[in-house]
């Protein structure tokens, strides 16, 4: 019957209003809604669905695509980030013609962690080596030493000699020799334990990475993955997409957004009892959007956690750069935990990542990333690979920014002392402006923020007015959604609901990078104090 309805729609006719399909097979289609209507009052939605492929010229509508595509939500490029683009449009005609359409004559873009977009410098090093690499024939100019420092020259050359001589040509799909060899080295220097290359896969972004694994682990809705609320929306949207189960456990906010083990255990037992099988545990730390850094201690129960419940553990490790109480809760990966708690402890099935986009690098657009495997068998290894060769290879300049990350200049080389000052300043900045805009937060009328130990964002809880819920509720918002839109819309500072990341019933939250300039961040701390106080007036 459905091929037969392809047939009879083939030919389009034009009325006034719009096009349709051949008007027999319309016609056909519309008796028959006309006929379920008068049996139902209220057709199925099945029923609907098939009236409207019947009535459509286009195949692919929202009827006919993945249902998981519609219901997966990214919310750090959703709804406040779609009206800040059109709000920049109107800022753009409005210099050209001169008018004052709006409060304010930028879009500042708190809503995700993209350093260079908010004017963080590249570091001198990256991109004096990638010039070379991605144009080699600089190599051949006679000034070549007046302009690159020597070590950059030597890194340039070494780079290329391992792929060919070209960026512009396919690596294997588990990424360039050479590069694994760096990563390996790495993370043999950073944890004290030996890594293995074969083990190791370059990816385009942590993100790629994630959604590889997740692929691999989710059959079907029986199969959960259990996630911290808050969380980074990159897991609940691909968990969605790829037809599995969210197991959110709740952070406690009033101790710093700590895990909790019982907490856990109670997601865990509840996905038992609704007949669903968690397959992987993920951890963010440093945290995403909480900035909370975990402690030796707690890692450790999270590992017997993992393995008493045959768990995979998935260390989303990219903000590890980023720590600010380092005397305190000093960055610790689960492959130096795991290791060092030994016996079958060491073999526990997990996968790590780690990203350019994050830590002082900041280069997000590059797209390099890699994850380690650890207590995988062969035959799943196959697997990965197999999943990793669908994409051919990771991007190969991205893969040359990991190279980069892992292995900067060394001490003595010409090119040291300016990249180590440039790391330190880009740190110090980033510690600078926690602290402020921490500070400026906890300022506001019925606002709390936990200080930021890591990461790159703040997530302060507002306590809204009854009226202004109310508010939000008539216009079909949520409401810290409602209050994100209302800061956009008098300020220009474009803000992530909490909505979006998942939080404790009955509360609300948005959050916010700081990541504009220190010169900058005071005064988006001043703009959003002077909306707060305007909305909270207004809604009382």
């Amino acid at each position: 019957m459905f091929k037969r309805s392809l047939v009879l729609l083939s030919t389009t006719t034009t009325t006034n209003t719009t096009k349709i399909v051949n008007p027999a097979a319309a016609a056909t289609a519309n008796a028959t809604f006309n006929q379920i209507s008068q049996k139902k009052k209220k057709t199925s939605k099945k029923q609907q669905q098939i009236f409207n492929m019947a009535t459509s010229k286009k195949f692919m509508t929202l009827d006919t695509i993945c249902p998981n595509v519609k219901s997966a939500q990214y919310a750090v490029r959703g709804e406040l980030v779609i009206r800040a683009e059109a709000l920049s449009h109107t800022l753009q005609k409005q210099k050209a013609e001169g008018s004052k359409l709006l409060p304010f004559d930028e879009i500042v873009y708190c809503n995700i962690g993209n350093p260079q977009q908010l004017k963080q410098k590249p570091l001198t090093y990256f991109r004096q080596v990638l010039s070379l690499v991605e144009c080699p024939e600089l190599l051949d100019n006679p000034y070549l030493d007046k302009i690159f420092p020597a070590d950059v020259i030597g890194r340039a050359k070494q780079i290329l000699s391992s792929i060919n001589f070209t960026t512009g040509a396919y690596s294997s799909s588990q990424g360039i020799p050479l590069v694994l060899k760096s990563v390996a080295e790495f993370i043999e220097r950073r944890d004290g334990h030996p890594a293995d290359p074969n083990n190791i896969f370059l990816t385009d972004g942590a993100s790629v990475g994630v959604q590889r694994i997740l692929k691999l682990l989710i059959k079907d809705r029986s199969d959960g993955i259990l996630i911290p609320i808050p969380q980074y929306p990159l897991y609940s949207a691909t968990i969605e997409l790829y037809n599995g189960s969210q197991l959110g456990y709740l952070l406690n906010e009033e101790k710093n957004w700590g895990l909790e083990v019982s907490e856990l255990e109670k997601s865990y037992k509840e996905a038992l009892a609704k007949g669903i099988t968690p397959r992987a545990l993920v951890i963010i730390n440093p945290g995403n959007p909480t900035g909370q850094c975990l402690d030796r201690k707690n890692m450790e129960e999270i590992v017997e956690f993992c393995h008493k419940n045959r768990l995979v553990l998935l260390a989303d490790e990219v903000y590890q750069e980023n720590v600010y109480v380092k005397e305190t809760k000093p960055f610790i990966s689960f492959k130096k935990v795991v290791k060092e708690m030994g016996g079958d402890y060491a073999d526990l099935e997990m996968v790590s990542f780690h990203s350019v986009s994050k830590g002082f690098v900041g280069e997000c657009g590059k797209r390099g990333g890699y994850m380690e495997i650890n207590g995988i068998e062969s035959d799943i290894k196959a697997e990965i690979y197999k999943l990793a060769s669908i994409g051919l290879c990771p991007n190969v300049t991205g893969q040359l920014v990991v190279d980069l990350m892992v292995r900067p200049p060394a001490k003595g080389e010409p090119s040291h002392d300016l990249y180590v000052k440039e790391r330190d300043n880009i740190y110090d900045s980033l510690k600078a402006r926690a602290l402020l805009l921490n500070k400026a937060l906890n300022s506001l009328e019925g606002v709390t923020c936990n200080p930021p130990e890591g990461a790159m964002y703040a997530f302060p809880q507002i306590r809204l007015p009854q009226k202004a819920v109310d508010e939000a509720k008539k216009n079909g918002k949520a409401p810290d959604a409602y209050y994100c839109i209302q800061l956009l819309e008098a300020t220009g500072i474009c803000v992530v609901p909490g909505s979006g990341f998942g939080q404790k019933d009955g509360t609300y939250h948005f959050r916010t990078t700081f990541l504009p300039s220190e010169e900058a961040i005071e005064g988006v701390c001043t703009k959003i104090a002077d909306f707060h106080a305007n909305f909270m007036n207004k809604y009382k």
